[in-house]
């Protein structure tokens, strides 16, 4: 697929009402490896949440399960009183029982009863973005989103969001109840959801990239092609990256996550870096490259 041509949009409406900076962030990397405890100080975490912040993002993306708990706690600690024009975005569905244990639960009483302690953590009476983590293969969809749906209604939630599906699984659930965003991986190498994208960009969803970064990835052949492009623009392979996603498409808002300030500044950069069509077709061959080499 080639690149989609647009004009370079800083801001998306999430949900068609609700305007949020396209380049946010993201909390996993506050908490410990595997997503599990403390990563450092509690001071250093409440720190860059709030330079993010200061630094323009109104998107900051979190989990529940993160921690457990903790990454919801810091958010509070660091932003309340919510700024009116800042998003906070949380997820639940999944339930931690050690730094590897991720256990799927969508249960409509266990998806209420997390809504409800993510929003006594957040310390808010209303979660802007409330996402189902994963869908429970056990458990049918209508009820999963029926038990979302019923708690937008009563005020708890504003928007409801999905992660980590398929494009037919989206238009069954765009057909049950209004969504506001999906969340997959899908960065500079891995395009593999590429129909959840188009159906996003159909409907007008946000779509909130997961390891926007590639996880470290960005080495070997990607990292000598990225470098190039970094250094005809003054930018670092990461701000390359980031800034082809937001060029890629009007719907993607990558929340790139950090425990760094000078990294967090890195990636805020990103948001100046303006990329050529040249640029975007060398960068767009990196991930066809990489799926014709032999596994």
């Amino acid at each position: 697929m080639s690149p989609v041509s647009h004009p370079l949009d800083d801001v998306f409406l999430l949900g068609g009402e609700s305007p949020v900076r396209r380049l946010g962030y993201g909390t996993a990397q506050l908490t410990g490896p595997g997503y599990w405890g403390p990563r450092g100080e509690r001071r250093e975490a409440v720190a860059v949440l709030r330079a993010a912040v200061e630094q323009g993002v109104t998107l900051v993306d979190t989990a529940d399960n993160y921690g457990p708990g903790l990454a919801e706690e810091l958010v509070a600690e660091a932003l309340r009183p919510y700024p009116d024009e800042l998003m906070v975005a949380t997820k639940g569905g999944v339930v931690r029982t050690s730094d590897r244990a991720w256990h799927v639960d969508g249960r409509p009483e266990r998806l209420r009863a997390m809504c409800e302690a993510s929003l006594r953590r957040l310390r808010t009476e209303r979660i802007g973005l409330y996402q189902l983590h994963r869908l429970d293969p056990e458990v049918p969809m209508a009820d999963q989103l029926g038990a979302l749906d019923e708690l937008r209604q009563e005020g708890k939630i504003r928007h409801i969001g999905l992660d980590t599906l398929t494009a037919d699984q989206l238009e069954q659930a765009l057909s049950l109840t209004g969504i506001a965003s999906v969340q997959n991986r899908f960065n500079l190498l891995d395009r593999s959801s590429d129909a959840v994208l188009r159906v996003c960009e159909a409907h007008g969803l946000a779509f909130l990239p997961w390891f926007p970064l590639a996880d470290g990835a960005l080495t070997g052949e990607a990292g000598a092609a990225l470098t190039g492009v970094a250094d005809r623009h003054g930018a670092t392979r990461g701000q390359i990256a980031l800034a082809w996603l937001l060029h890629r498409s009007p719907v993607l808002c990558p929340t790139p996550g950090t425990g760094s300030p000078v990294h967090l500044t890195e990636n805020m950069g990103a948001r100046e870096v303006r990329l050529s069509a040249e640029d975007m077709s060398l960068l767009e061959g990196l991930a066809s490259a990489r799926r014709t080499r032999p596994v």
